[in-house]
């Protein structure tokens, strides 16, 4: 699916034409600069790669600045490939927010925000164990048993447990592209999108 790079700046809300309160995530998609475009014939599939945000060239192997350099650009700090561009793109070419439409859906991809070690209530919704009455004191947010007897004697693998939550890639499907506003490169959302503010996302069409 064709798409852009952009950051996530904050969330705002709008109202809609029947006066209904829109929470909305406000986006910077792009502008993205063509680095390279893969075809069948020599990469085996079709893509365009995108760059985002310049980054110090320093901080990149002489092979990935040589890399830039042929699309005469910047060393870029995102790189990300999306497959199924409708209008043809060249080496060095821009790709805007202009690229979206008011009223299309849109999937975003994201890294969530880290959450650290979390117990079973937080991290899978468990219900929790009983009342906090006849003599139970510690037990409220307990997992409760993992297992069954001497069959199967064993934890289940995938077993439903407490541990690291959050920091992970996260997509939300179909988000309404409400606004978008071209001279500042916005856009935006219905609804809310993975990571905190200042994070980088993928937005697919």
């Amino acid at each position: 699916m064709s798409g852009l790079i952009g950051k996530k700046i904050g969330m705002t809300s709008l109202y809609d034409d029947e006066g209904n309160n829109l929470a909305c995530t406000v986006i910077e998609a792009g502008p993205c600069i063509v680095i390279q475009v893969k075809n069948k014939d020599k990469d085996g599939y079709d893509s365009v790669q995108l760059g985002f945000l310049d980054k110090k060239e320093k901080n990149y192997t002489k092979s990935e600045i040589g890399h830039f350099k042929n699309a005469k650009t910047d060393p870029k700090q995102n790189i990300c490939e999306f497959k199924n561009f409708k209008n043809e793109l060249n080496i060095g070419d821009v790709v805007s927010v202009d690229h979206f439409i008011e009223g299309e859906f849109v999937d975003v991809s994201g890294i969530s925000k880290g959450k650290g070690f979390q117990g079973v209530v937080k991290r899978h919704g468990f219900a929790g164990v009983g009342q906090s009455s006849h003599g139970q004191h510690n037990r409220l947010r307990a997992p409760g048993s993992i297992g069954a007897a001497s069959y199967p004697a064993r934890v289940f693998k995938g077993m439903r447990m407490a541990g690291q939550t959050g920091n992970e890639k996260v997509t939300v499907q179909n988000l309404k592209v409400i606004k978008i506003v071209p001279e500042k490169n916005l856009l935006l959302l219905k609804g809310c999108v993975p990571g905190h503010k200042n994070s980088i996302i993928t937005i697919k069409k």
